[in-house]
Formats: structure tokens, sequence, C-alpha cells
């Protein structure tokens, strides 16, 4: 049984995983921010339906890059530990960020934004799965929540520094801290002596990622996760464009460094509650308030706004504040549905299954403005995704998770 007190060690974990996560927040969207600008300086002066066409791709292939990620940072981090695949993680993003800037053609953007994905998407893995074996139990829920505040901490980065920073290929220097935090943590993480006192029992019968027993909650865990992804990521990663289509009287850019900060403000609000909402709702309940709110606040983003206003920061802040919560709770809640034997690879599988629809979405949003007429309906129609979630909650029997010990 673990110890209750919180020891500095604690600490500096905590420290490196949220700063290993922020800074995977701020790669994540650092492109859809600056991708307006971005797509039109690597393929000079084309249509619009060109633009498109290429800003789709770029978009979706970072998610690609995350599903691949997830994948393999959970294979990893339970064969080789759940340092080597929290440190691995953070040193792949931080490269191929560097590398990003200095492509001198989309090609080169779509290959380092699927390796920049690949980082990403294994951080959302290794730093819950590390904080849950390794934190306190008191305060385990409450941690692992705020842990999930560095993603909107990362995006609310992404536009402040659009807004300060003209210059998209300068921006991408951000991949330079991450590395550094890597180098660190190579030194300052310890182990997990839950993972090591498992391995170290070479007899003992090892559990399977896909046995019947585990079959209900990797469903669950995909669904849910799945979904508050799909709806997550058709909106951030179009939003900034959906309003340069509102703004009529400038060039955007102001506009959409705030709009990305708003979007990490209230997702950093509802992240910090998360652990507890948990407390205080319960698990299941949690999680239906999050996805009625997204469907709800969606609605009315995409359907009440046809030019700017300032209270579309207002909207997305509420938007962003639900679903920073999600990732809170979910964050919590999949990795303690597994054992440890398999908690890497299944949490790994539940965040990143539904990255593969995700990825689609994404593109076909660039695909389907032409066809719904224009992106606010194109926009609400994926958002109808946080109501499969909704339902799959409201129907889920899954016990809320477990003490780990």
């Amino acid at each position: 049984m673990r110890e209750n007190k919180i020891t500095l060690y604690h600490w500096l974990l905590f420290t490196i995983c949220f700063l290993g996560t922020a800074f995977a927040g701020t790669t994540s969207t650092l492109m859809s921010v600056y991708l307006p600008v971005a797509v039109k300086d690597l393929l000079g002066n084309k249509s619009a339906d060109e633009l498109n066409y290429i800003s789709a791709y770029i978009n979706a292939i970072f998610i690609f890059g995350a599903t691949a990620g997830g994948f393999l940072s959970g294979i990893v981090s339970d064969k080789a530990g759940r340092k080597a695949g929290l440190i691995l993680s953070i040193a792949f993003y931080g490269v191929a960020t560097i590398l990003t800037g200095y492509m001198p053609g989309w090609w080169g953007v779509v290959i380092c934004r699927f390796l920049t994905g690949v980082g990403f998407g294994g951080i959302l893995v290794t730093a819950p799965t590390i904080m849950i074996e390794v934190w306190p139990g008191k305060t385990r829920a409450i941690f692992i929540g705020i842990v999930s505040i560095a993603i909107p901490v990362g995006i609310f980065s992404s536009g402040a520094i659009n807004f300060n920073v003209a210059a998209w290929r300068s921006g991408f220097l951000v991949g330079v801290p991450p590395i550094m935090l890597a180098f660190i943590a190579i030194w300052v993480v310890r182990e997990s002596e839950q993972w090591k006192n498992r391995h170290s029992h070479a007899v003992q019968k090892k559990e399977k990622l896909f046995e019947p027993g585990h079959r209900a909650d990797l469903i669950v865990g995909s669904l849910t996760f799945g979904t508050m992804l799909i709806g997550l990521w058709a909106i951030f990663s179009w939003l900034p464009t959906w309003l340069q289509t509102l703004i009529t009287t400038t060039d955007g850019q102001k506009e959409r460094g705030m709009s990305m900060m708003m979007l990490g403000a209230g997702g950093l609000a509802g992240g910090f509650i998360s652990g507890w909402m948990v407390n205080v709702l319960k698990m299941r309940r949690s999680m239906m308030v999050c996805f009625a709110a997204c469907l709800v606040l969606s609605l009315i983003l995409f359907t009440s706004n046809i030019s700017f206003g300032k209270i579309i920061y207002v909207e997305m802040a509420l938007l962003s504040f639900f679903f920073g919560a999600s990732q809170g709770v979910l964050a919590i809640y999949i990795p303690s549905l597994f054992p440890t034997d398999i908690r890497g690879r299944a949490t790994g599988f539940c965040f990143n299954i539904g990255r593969i629809f995700t990825a689609v979405a994404v593109l076909f949003v660039g695909v389907l403005v032409a066809t719904l007429g224009g992106y606010s309906n194109a926009l609400f129609v994926f958002s109808l995704v946080f109501l499969i979630g909704l339902v799959v909650t409201f129907f889920s029997k899954r016990a809320p998770a477990q003490e780990l010990v």
C-alpha cells in the first residue's frame, strides 16, 4: 500500500508531467492557429478550395500521428517502463515541432505534424499512467485532474504565441523547451514501483488486453473518450478558420490568437475543477454533464453567430470549460479501469482508437464546408457526436474507478 504523504519527488514528477503535457498542448494547436497564414506561405497563390484541401490534410495527419503515438507509447510503457514512455514522448514532439518550422514545403510540414502527433499521443497516455501508479491515493484524482489542465494551458500558450509572433516559422521554436525537459526527466523521474513489482514476478500470470474480462471496459472507455475527442478536435482544429470567415474588418490575427487563448482559459478552469467534480457528482454524472453541456454550447456557438462579436469569446470559453472538465474526468477514470500489466496499452487503446475516426472527421470538415454551406454548419454537424457520448454514458453501468494499490 502506498503512503498518502506527498513528498518532494511527487512534486517533481507532477511538474514534469504538467509541463510535458502543457508543451504538448501548445504544439498540438500551434499549427491550427497559424494555419490560414502558413498554408498561404507554403502554397503561394492558390484558390480557397486548394488551401482548404491542404489545410485539412495538415490538421488530420496530426491526429493520425497521435493515434500511432498513443498505441506505441502504451506498448513501450508496459514493456520498457513508465519512465521510458514518458521521456520518449516529450522528446519526440519537441524535436518534430522544431523541424516543422524549417520545412520548405507543405509535404514536409505534413510529415513533421505526423511525428509531432506521435509524441503528443504518447504523453497523453504516459503522464496519467505514471501519476495513477505513483501519486498518493487521497489526492490522486485532484492532481491528475490538475495535470489535465496542462493541455488547455498549452492551447492558451499557442494563442499567446500567435498573438505576439506573426511569423509562423518562428513560433515553432517552442519545441526547444520540451527537449530540455526530457533531458531533466532522465535524471529526475524514477520508475513506477508498481510497474517494477509486477514485472519482477516473471512466473506470475500476465493479463491480456483483449481477454473477455476487459472487453466491456475497453468498449466503454473507447466510446466515451472517442466521442469527446472527435467533437473536440473537429472544433479546435477548424475554429480559427471558422472565426476568420466572420471577420471582415481586419486580417484576423489578433482575433484568432484571442480565440485560442479563450479556449485555453476555459479548458484550464474546467480541468482544474474536474477532480472536485468527480468527488461531488461521481464519475458517470460528471461525464454526462460534460457531454450535454458541450452539445448545447456547440449549438449556440455555431448557429447563433453570423458575424463576429465579442460574445463569441464567452461562448468559446464556456464550451472549452466543459471540454477541459471532460478530459480531467476521463484521465482519472480510464486508466483506473485496468490492471498494471495492461494499463498502458489499454489506456492507449481507449484514448486513441477514437483518433482514427477523429482524423477522418477533421479531414472531412474541410470537404463538407461546401456541401453544408459553410464552416458553421459543418462544425455543428460534427458536434452532434457529443450526443452519442451522452447516450453511451447514460446507459453505461460501469463502476467508478477503484482504489489502486
